[in-house]
C-alpha cells in the first residue's frame, strides 16, 4: 500500500503504479519536466525508486537500463510502458563531495570505470514495433541542433560543428552510450559499487561518453586553472583514447551543449560551456 496522504491530482496517475506493484512510498514525489520520481520500498523490503516517464527520452533510457541488466547500471526490477521500478542507490559515498574533498582524479576514474562497464559489450535493442525506429538515438541525430545553429552564436559553435561533422563520418568503437555521464549520474550502490542512472539512450562512438564529465560537476569547477588539462589526462590514462580524438569530441560536445543553453535562453551557462570548449580546443597534446 502507498502512504502518501492527500495526492496532488497531477500525481494521481503516477501513484496508481504504487498500488499496482504493491509499493510503499518512502518520500514525496519529485517531478521534473521529464519524469516523476518516488522513493519506495517493495513488498519484500527492497529499497527502490519508482520512475514514471513524461517524455520519450526517459522511456528510451529505461529500455537501455533493462537491456544492460544491471551491468554497470541500476537494475530494472519491473517495467511497464512509461513506468519503471529501479533499484535504489543506498551507499553513502558521493562523487560531487569527493571532488569537493580534493579527490577530483578519483571521481573521474570512477566515472570512466562505470562508462567502460556500460560500453563493454554491444547492446542490441529492438525497434519500435509500430514504426521500425531504433530505440537508441544516433549521435548524428543528437547533434542536429548544433548543425542547425552553427553560425548563430559564438565562433566555437562553427568550429564544433565542423569537428562533429568530421567525427561523425569516421566513427569507430560504436556502442550503446549513456549520453549524460557526470558526477550526479554515477551513484554509490553499496556492495554493487558505482553504477550509472538516467541514461539518454544513444548510439555512437564510445569516446563521446567521456566528454560531459570534463564539464562537471560544475562549469565553475571545470574552468578552474589547470583543471581541464589534468582531468583530460586522467581520462586518457584510464581509457587509452587517442588524445586528439577526445579533444575534438569535447570541443564538439561543448558547442552542442552551449547551443542547447542558448536556445533555452540561458546565456550564463551557454557562455561558460563555450569557455570550456575554447579551453579544450587550445589543449596542448
Amino acid at each position: 500500500m502507498s502512504d502518501l496522504g492527500p495526492v496532488d491530482p497531477g500525481h494521481r496517475a503516477d501513484v496508481e503504479w504504487l498500488h499496482r506493484w504493491r509499493l510503499h512510498a518512502e518520500g514525496d514525489p519529485h517531478t521534473t519536466a521529464s519524469s516523476t520520481l518516488i522513493p519506495v520500498r517493495t513488498i519484500d523490503g527492497i529499497p527502490a525508486v519508482l520512475k514514471v516517464a513524461h517524455v520519450d527520452e526517459e522511456e528510451r533510457g529505461a529500455e537501455l537500463l533493462e537491456q544492460l541488466d544491471g551491468r554497470g547500471a541500476a537494475r530494472v526490477l519491473q517495467r511497464d510502458g512509461q513506468a519503471v521500478l529501479l533499484e535504489r542507490a543506498t551507499g553513502t559515498r558521493d562523487l560531487v563531495q569527493m571532488v569537493v574533498d580534493g579527490d577530483d582524479d578519483g571521481a573521474t576514474r570512477i566515472i570512466c570505470e562505470a562508462a567502460a562497464r556500460v560500453h563493454r559489450d554491444p547492446v542490441e535493442l529492438p525497434t519500435l514495433a509500430d514504426s521500425g525506429v531504433p530505440l537508441l538515438v544516433p549521435l548524428e541525430e543528437w547533434f542536429r541542433e548544433l548543425f542547425a545553429h552553427a553560425d548563430d552564436f559564438d565562433p566555437l559553435h562553427r568550429q564544433g560543428a565542423d569537428y562533429a561533422d568530421r567525427l561523425l563520418s569516421s566513427q569507430h568503437d560504436v556502442r550503446a552510450l549513456h549520453g549524460d555521464l557526470h558526477h550526479g549520474n554515477v551513484l554509490d550502490f553499496g556492495e554493487r559499487g558505482w553504477l550509472v542512472i538516467d541514461p539518454k539512450g544513444l548510439v555512437g562512438e564510445a569516446t563521446f561518453d567521456y566528454c560531459n564529465l570534463l564539464c562537471n560537476p560544475s562549469h565553475a569547477r571545470a574552468l578552474q586553472p589547470g583543471r581541464l588539462e589534468r582531468q583530460f589526462g586522467v581520462v586518457v590514462a584510464e581509457t587509452g583514447i587517442l588524445p586528439s580524438r577526445l579533444r575534438d569530441w569535447l570541443v564538439a560536445w561543448c558547442a552542442l551543449s552551449s547551443t542547447w543553453f542558448a536556445i533555452a535562453d540561458d546565456p550564463v551557462h551557454a557562455e561558460s560551456v563555450t569557455r570550456i570548449g575554447v579551453t579544450a580546443a587550445d589543449l596542448r597534446l
